[in-house]
Order: structure tokens, then sequence, then C-alpha cells
């Protein structure tokens, strides 16, 4: 059963083409910088290795059309066999709580919800549009970043600002990163055979951009991402948490306007604002091995903040059954995991080293067998999930 994936961005197009029932990828995709002068493609059909193509694209559907094509000449037949076209949506605001089929209806709210997330919502919609163009014989299903936060408490998702506000212009928490804490969140069920139903979870997605859940019953209770991605942890290139007066005092002190402070705390920040050249885990970590003083402090501070969320949370769940791992961060780094994990063995955490430091990937339990917080590390799928999603919702 065939699922095109399409995830739309700004400048860019990403698809992936799987058979749901074998959770093979047939074939993946990548266009960028749509509309520029010249664009830049690049496809993988099955294990073969990915080709690169220059091509002009007007738009998100000249671009679809491209990869489409190129689909249809590498693997006859692989194109008219989709069944049911599967979309990721950044923010669904308060409107969607799961994943929906889309209509008039549900394209209007991805409209409404335009101003909560200006980079990503359009280009979500200009995706979809695309795909309803050249698939429209086909079901096509939002999935929604947001969605799986949308079971937070008032407690947990209010601000304390006037609640006008909120009645207004919806100002909460809204938390992203949905799909993928859902998808581990749920992998891990079924490895660790754990009952949903009677669990305490914490997941962790470290990546270039960072968020965390707390997870009870299989439903999400808190998490760091706020009204937009750019709350919470220290990432790659986002501050994460900071004094809401730091604003009006880089107002002052370096003259800047709102949006030379927009780009600082969301391009020039986290990892890479405090090494001061480097956003990628990999090398900060490399260049802190070899002495560099900015980047040890850049990987102390990013792991403060994970080990107090994991404090945090434990406290919101009264307990914790497992901590999950996941994204590039997560999934690939044993001495961050390691670090974020020391000091934590009074409340039940502790690593086994040789298992944290094996690198064989997958999905694996990386805590000793007599810990009393199960840790895992599970690959995210969120493309998978999308596609389970899709096939859900359209009964195909």
């Amino acid at each position: 059963m065939s699922v095109l994936v399409v995830n739309g961005g700004s400048s860019s197009l990403r698809i992936q083409l799987l058979e749901v029932n074998s959770e093979r990828r047939l074939a993946r995709g990548m266009v960028e910088r749509i509309g520029a002068v010249s664009s830049i493609a690049s496809l993988q059909i099955g294990e073969n290795a990915a080709e690169r193509h220059g091509v002009k694209t007007a738009d998100h559907t000249d671009a679809l059309r491209f990869l489409l094509n190129c689909i249809t000449d590498a693997a006859p037949g692989d194109v008219d066999a989709i069944q049911v076209v599967g979309h990721r949506v950044v923010h669904g605001g308060e409107h969607f709580s799961d994943s929906v089929l889309i209509d008039d209806a549900v394209i209007a709210s991805i409209r409404d919800a335009f101003d909560l997330a200006p980079l990503h919502n359009p280009a979500n919609l200009a995706g979809i549009l695309a795909a309803k163009h050249l698939l429209a014989a086909v079901p096509h299903v939002a999935v929604f970043d947001t969605a799986f936060h949308q079971t937070l408490p008032k407690s947990a998702f209010l601000y304390g600002i006037p609640y006008r506000l909120y009645r207004r212009h919806k100002i909460r928490r809204y938390g992203f990163h949905g799909t993928s804490h859902r998808y581990v969140s749920q992998r891990l069920y079924r490895v660790a055979q754990i009952a949903a139903n009677a669990s305490r979870v914490i997941t962790c997605h470290l990546g270039n951009g960072c968020s965390m859940a707390a997870i009870r019953d299989g439903i999400s209770v808190d998490t760091t991402m706020g009204l937009t991605p750019l709350s919470g942890l220290i990432m790659g290139t986002r501050s994460g948490d900071v004094d809401p007066s730091v604003v009006f005092y880089l107002m002052e002190k370096e003259e800047m306007g709102l949006a030379e402070i927009h780009a600082l705390l969301n391009r020039q920040s986290g990892l890479l604002g405090l090494s001061e050249y480097e956003s990628d885990m990999r090398i900060v970590c490399e260049q802190a091995a070899l002495g560099d003083e900015r980047c040890r402090d850049a990987i102390d501070v990013f792991c403060y903040r994970v080990r107090g969320t994991i404090g945090q949370y434990m406290a919101t769940l009264n307990g914790c059954d497992a901590i999950v791992f996941t994204g590039g961060i997560g999934e690939h780094a044993a001495s961050i995991r390691a670090l974020i994990c020391a000091d934590l063995d009074e409340l039940g955490v502790d690593l086994d080293s040789v298992r944290n430091e094996h690198q064989a990937g997958g999905e694996r339990l990386i805590s000793t067998d007599n810990a009393g917080v199960a840790v895992w590390v599970i690959p995210t799928d969120e493309e998978l999930l999308i596609a389970q999603d899709a096939i859900r919702l359209a009964g195909v």
C-alpha cells in the first residue's frame, strides 16, 4: 500500500514514497531553491544512490511534478500505485487534536493558523495545494506537529499574561515535534512491553531543533516548546528559554530592532551562539575534546537544560518508567546522553556505559537491567507515522 508523504518548506519540497505494510522506502526526494533562477533536486529510488539534478521550478507544483516524473521514469507504476497522500503541517492551532482528511474547511483552518506559524504553515499549504492539483484522484490527509500536545491541561499551556490575550489571539503553549514524540512513545510501548494506559514516559527529541514531552498514559501532559518552536531547550541556532526582558535590554543597549532580535534568537543563538561558530553538535563535541572552552560551555548548558527538564517532568508525572532519546543528537551522541543522565542516579537513572557507547543503531535499551528508570534510544520516523495516519484516516 503506497503512501506519498509531502513536506512543503518556504523554498523547498521534500517527499517520501512508502510501502507502508512492509515499511519500505520506495523513493525519497527534495527540491531546494524553488522559485530561484535554478533549483536543485535530489532523488533516491529504493536503495540506489541519490541523484542530483539542476531544474527550474517556479513553484511547489513544478517541484512536485518534477519529482513524480523522475519516479515514474525510474520505477514505472509507483506513482500510479499511490493510494493516499499524507502532509506534514506544523501548526494546527486549537482546531486539530488529531490528523484529518483535507477538505476546504481544513484548508481554511490551516490558513487561520498562518499568524501562529508564518514561516511554516503557508509553505505547508503550498505543498498541499500542489499535491491536490497533481494527485486529485486520491485522498489527502493533514498530520499536525501540534496535535499530539492538544491534550495539555490549562495548567501547562496557559502563560502568566492577561487571559484576554489567550481569548483574543490564542496565545498559549502549543508544542511541536508531536509526530516524533508520538511515534517514539508508541514504539517504546511495543518494544519495552509497557502498557500505554499505565505509563509515565519522558521523550527527548534532540537534534538541530530540540523538545521534550511528558507523557502520562499515552497522553502528552507537558512539552518544552511553546507558542512557537523558539522556547524550551537550547537548540542548534535557537536560544530556547530566555528572560523576556532580554529583548528590551538588547533594544536599549545594542539599539537592535525587533526583526534583528528575532533573527538573533532564532538563527544566531543556541549552540551556534554559545560556541560563536558552530551549530552542529558533532563538531561542537569534537572541538570541546580538543580544548575549546566555548564549545565545552555550550555542551554543559545544553545538557543542563535537558537534565533539569527530566527532573521537572518526573515531578509532573510523579515518577517515570522510561526516558527515550531520539533525533540526530539523541540517537547518535553517546557522550551527550551520558552527560544528561549524570547525577540522576538518585532518581533511578543508571546508564550502562557499554550499552550507551554501542553504535549499532536501532532501538535499544541503554540503562542497566536494575535501573529504576529504563532509558532507551529509539530512532524517530515521522514520515512513517504520517503515512500510517494517512491510511487510517483515508480508510484505504
